[in-house]
C-alpha cells in the first residue's frame, strides 16, 4: 500500500516537473518586456486647450472619450505649453530640448526649403537609439525634407507622414478649408510653381507627398485614408517592437487638428447636410480614435512599461473661424479688443498653453492633475532620464527633467519660461514674452489674423504688460505699474530675460538655420507629370 502510494506521489512529481519544464521551456520561447520603457509622443497640430473634454467638463461634449479615459487613467498636466506657437520651432525644440534661438529654427520651412534643423544639433531619436532603442515616426515632420534633413537621417530607423503641413500641397479631393482650396490641377504639363496661387493661399501645382522612409509612395495623397494608414502602422510598430523585446520610441505627429480638415464623412457637405460646426467636432473624435487605438496597442503589448505622452504643437489657428479649436478660457482679450487673434502665431496663453496628458500604469499615479509650469521642451530630457540616457555635454538645454513630476506628484516646473515670436509681431525668435510663477509679462504685443481678417498692430512695451494669470486668465488686464506687486515681479523678469539673453549670446553651440529656397528642392515623385503625380497606394 505504501509502495503503491510512493509511486502515485512520484508520478505526480514526475508530472509537476514536466508541466513547470514545458511552462519554461514557453516563456523561454516568449521574449521578455525590455527593462527600458518604450515612449510613445503623440503631437496634435493647431489644437486647442479647450479641446480637451476634461479641461472643460462642463461643457460635457464628450468629443475626445479615449483621452478622457487616459487622462482618468494617468496625469492631466494644465500649465502646459508648446515651445513655439508654430509648427517648426515648436517642433525642432520638441526634439533638442533647446530654445529656437539655440537651436535655430525660428519659423517654419517651406515646400521649397533645401536645409531643416541644423545638422549641428543632436535629436531625441538619435541619442536613444544609440542606447539600444527602435525609433520610428508616424506623420508630420517639418523640420527639412531634402538629404541629410529627413527623418531617417536624425535619428529615426522608420518613416511614413508627409514632410510638411497638410496645407502646403493639393489633393485630388480637398479637406475643409477656409477659404476652400480646389483640387489639385491636374491638367497640362508640370510646372512646379513654390507660390500658393491667388485662391486664398491655395497650392495647386504640388501635390501634397506621402512618404514612407526616404521615397514618396503617393503624390497626392488621399486626406481621407490618411488616419487609417497612420492608425494601421502605429499598431504594427508598437506589436513588432513587443515581439522583438526591444525598446522603441514612436513619434505620431498628427495631421489633426491643422487644416484642410478630413473627417469620416463625404466632403462635400452641402449634399450631405453636415453643417460647418460639424466638422471640426467630427475632426475631433476622428483624433481621439486614434489616440484609443495607440493607447489599446500599447496596453495590449506591453501596458506597464510604455509612457504615453500626448500633447500638442501649438494653439488654434483662429483665422480658419469654425475649422479651428478653442482656446477655453485663455482668450488673451487684451489683444482681441484692440483688433486681431490670440492664439496661433502669437504669445497669448491661447497661442501656446496645449493640452497634455501622460499615462503610464503602475508608474504614473491614476486620476491626477497638475499645474507645473512645464514645456514641450522638457520631453527631451525627460524621456533620456527615464531611459538612463545622459545628453552631450558640450550643449546647453533649455527643457528640464520633469521625471518626478509625472511619477511623484512634484508640483515644482520651470521657474521661468520664456515664449519666443513666432510670426505675428516682432523678429523670429524675439523671447518677448516670459512667464513665472502666475505672472507673465509682454514686451511685445501683436496679433495673428482672426476670424474675419482683423489684424492688431505691434506694440513694443517698455515697461512691459503683465498679468496675474491666477487672477486674469484671460489675459484682459495687466497690473499697475505703480504697485508693489509690478515692481517686483518687473525686476525678477527683466533680470532672468537679460541673463537668459546673455547666456544666449555667450553659448557656443548656438545653430543657425538655413531657410533659403529653390524650386528643385520641392518634394516631387515625377516631374513629368502634372502635381508630381505618383500612383496611389493599393
Amino acid at each position: 500500500m505504501a509502495e503503491g502510494f510512493s509511486l502515485v506521489i512520484l508520478s505526480g512529481m514526475l508530472m509537476c516537473g514536466l508541466l513547470l519544464h514545458m511552462i519554461s521551456q514557453h516563456e523561454a520561447s516568449v521574449k521578455k518586456p525590455s527593462e527600458k520603457p518604450n515612449f510613445i509622443v503623440i503631437l496634435a497640430d493647431d489644437i486647442g486647450w479647450g479641446d480637451l473634454d476634461s479641461n472643460q467638463p462642463e461643457e460635457k461634449a464628450n468629443r475626445t472619450p479615449y483621452l478622457n479615459l487616459m487622462a482618468e487613467q494617468g496625469l492631466r498636466l494644465t500649465d502646459f505649453h508648446s515651445p513655439a506657437s508654430t509648427c517648426s520651432p515648436s517642433r525642432a525644440a520638441i526634439l533638442t530640448g533647446r530654445y529656437g534661438l539655440r537651436n535655430g529654427v525660428t519659423h517654419n520651412f517651406a515646400v521649397g526649403s533645401v536645409a531643416g534643423l541644423p545638422l549641428s544639433e543632436v535629436t531625441l531619436p538619435q541619442l536613444l537609439r544609440k542606447a539600444g532603442y527602435y525609433t520610428a515616426m508616424i506623420g508630420k515632420w517639418h523640420l527639412g525634407h531634402n538629404g541629410r534633413y529627413g527623418p531617417l537621417k536624425r535619428g529615426f530607423d522608420y518613416y511614413l507622414g508627409i514632410p510638411y503641413s497638410n496645407d502646403m500641397g493639393c489633393t485630388d479631393i480637398p479637406g475643409y478649408n477656409l477659404p476652400q482650396c480646389p483640387p489639385c490641377d491636374s491638367s497640362g504639363p508640370q510646372v512646379i510653381r513654390l507660390k500658393r496661387s491667388g485662391h486664398g493661399g491655395c497650392y495647386s501645382k504640388v501635390g501634397l507627398p506621402l512618404i514612407e522612409n526616404s521615397s514618396i509612395v503617393e503624390q497626392p495623397l488621399d486626406l481621407w485614408t490618411l488616419t487609417d494608414q497612420y492608425k494601421s502602422t502605429a499598431t504594427r510598430i508598437i506589436q513588432n517592437a513587443r515581439e522583438r523585446g526591444q525598446p522603441y520610441l514612436l513619434y505620431i505627429a498628427l495631421a489633426h487638428m491643422h487644416v484642410p480638415l478630413s473627417p469620416r464623412f463625404p466632403p462635400d457637405s452641402s449634399a450631405t447636410g453636415v453643417r460647418p460646426d460639424e466638422v471640426y467636432a467630427a475632426s475631433l473624435r476622428e483624433m481621439d480614435d486614434l489616440v484609443g487605438a495607440v493607447k489599446s496597442a500599447s496596453d495590449d503589448a506591453d501596458k506597464n512599461n510604455t509612457l504615453v505622452w500626448f500633447t500638442g504643437d501649438n494653439g488654434p489657428w483662429e483665422q480658419k473661424c469654425q475649422f479651428a479649436g478653442s482656446v477655453g478660457p485663455f482668450m488673451g482679450k487684451w489683444q482681441t479688443s484692440r483688433g486681431g487673434g490670440s492664439a496661433k502665431r502669437t504669445t497669448w496663453e491661447g497661442g501656446h498653453r496645449v493640452p497634455t496628458v501622460a499615462y503610464w500604469p503602475g508608474r504614473i499615479p491614476a486620476n491626477t492633475t497638475s499645474s507645473a509650469l512645464l514645456s514641450g521642451m522638457d520631453i527631451f530630457p525627460t524621456l533620456l532620464s527615464l531611459a538612463g540616457v545622459t545628453p552631450p555635454s558640450d550643449r546647453r538645454y533649455d527643457g528640464i527633467d520633469a521625471t518626478n513630476i509625472l511619477l511623484n506628484g512634484e508640483q515644482n516646473g520651470h521657474e521661468f519660461l520664456f515664449h519666443p515670436n513666432s510670426g505675428a509681431a516682432g523678429k523670429f525668435g524675439d523671447l518677448q514674452t516670459v512667464r513665472t510663477g502666475k505672472h507673465k509679462a509682454f514686451y511685445i504685443t501683436g496679433a495673428a489674423e482672426a476670424c474675419g481678417g482683423a489684424t492688431g498692430q505691434q506694440q513694443l512695451h517698455d515697461p512691459p504688460l503683465i498679468f496675474d494669470l491666477q487672477r486674469d486668465e484671460a489675459e484682459e488686464t495687466p497690473l499697475e505699474v505703480e504697485t508693489p506687486e509690478y515692481q517686483a515681479v518687473a525686476e525678477r523678469i527683466a533680470r532672468r530675460r537679460e541673463e537668459l539673453l546673455w547666456d544666449i549670446a555667450s553659448d557656443e553651440s548656438v545653430s543657425t538655420a538655413d531657410y533659403s529656397t529653390k524650386e528643385s528642392a520641392a518634394p516631387c515623385c515625377d516631374p513629368t507629370l502634372p502635381v508630381c503625380r505618383c500612383h496611389t497606394l493599393g
